[in-house]
């Protein structure tokens, strides 16, 4: 197995690295992520500037690709050619947060995923549901462990066309995970604020700001599966057409 690793949070994230040592237990991994952090970018591809790209030393000694490109970008480029060894399947995480609902179209982390599929390559998103106002250092062992029994079903049992899997881990030591759920997305709850301020010369700028989200706790959804302790496994379609909006929109006169 050659193992993709990238994430949206930068090559130097923890949760990048203790994602990589993980995945190094399946097979060879090549580590390929932004040089900085694009939390929150979306599904976004570099189409007008050049794209550079240098080799880095993680924090363990082993190497990895950094780019002044997006988290689409890092999957991307290996998969067009950048790396010559074909890649078996894209893993892109450890997010800090996790990524539930809406989240999914915001997120770096689970469109990088996405680009994989696109691109006819499996793709994994791991995101570790950690406290809001956790101090420290955050503790990715139990998530790099879920992902690595996540890819490794994956491997054994491959995926349908076009799905992407959308992991979602408590933050919980592994002996008090209560098990994995596969779920459907739930709902987000978003608390979004405008904050305007002034800078030194009287101009206004804007920060979008507000409460942190949180989401509907119904079973069988994702936001469900957390706040029950278990990990949440969300498969995702590329197509995002509205199949019964159809019948509708074809009553329209134009």
């Amino acid at each position: 197995m050659h193992i993709l690793v990238t994430n949206d949070d930068g090559v130097t994230a923890p949760g990048l690295l203790a994602l990589a040592q993980e995945m190094r237990k399946l097979g060879k991994v090549t580590v390929f992520a932004p040089d900085k952090n694009w939390s929150a970018s979306g599904h976004v591809k570099t189409m007008e500037r050049p794209l550079r790209v240098k080799e880095v030393t993680l924090a363990d000694g082993t190497s990895a690709f950094a780019s002044d490109g997006a988290p689409s970008d890092c999957v991307a480029l290996p998969l067009l050619g950048l790396i010559e060894e074909p890649i078996d399947i894209v893993v892109s995480g450890i997010n800090p947060n996790a990524n539930l609902g809406h989240d999914v179209t915001y997120s770096g982390t689970v469109t990088a995923a996405m680009e994989a599929v696109i691109a006819g390559v499996r793709g994994v998103a791991v995101s570790l549901d950690s406290p809001e106002r956790h101090k420290g250092p955050l503790d990715y062992s139990t998530a790099a462990g879920v992902a690595r029994r996540v890819v490794e079903q994956v491997i054994a049992d491959g995926l349908p066309e076009g799905v992407v899997v959308n992991v979602n881990v408590p933050y919980l030591k592994e002996s008090e995970l209560k098990g994995y759920m596969i779920t459907r997305q739930g709902l987000r709850v978003y608390r979004d604020a405008l904050d305007v301020r002034s800078d030194p010369r009287g101009k206004p700028y804007y920060w979008i700001g507000g409460e942190a989200p949180t989401g509907v706790d119904e079973p069988g959804t994702d936001f469900g599966a957390l706040r029950a302790g278990m990990v949440s496994i969300t498969p995702l379609q590329l197509d995002l057409t509205h199949v019964k909006a159809m019948d509708v929109l074809k009553k329209w006169s134009f």
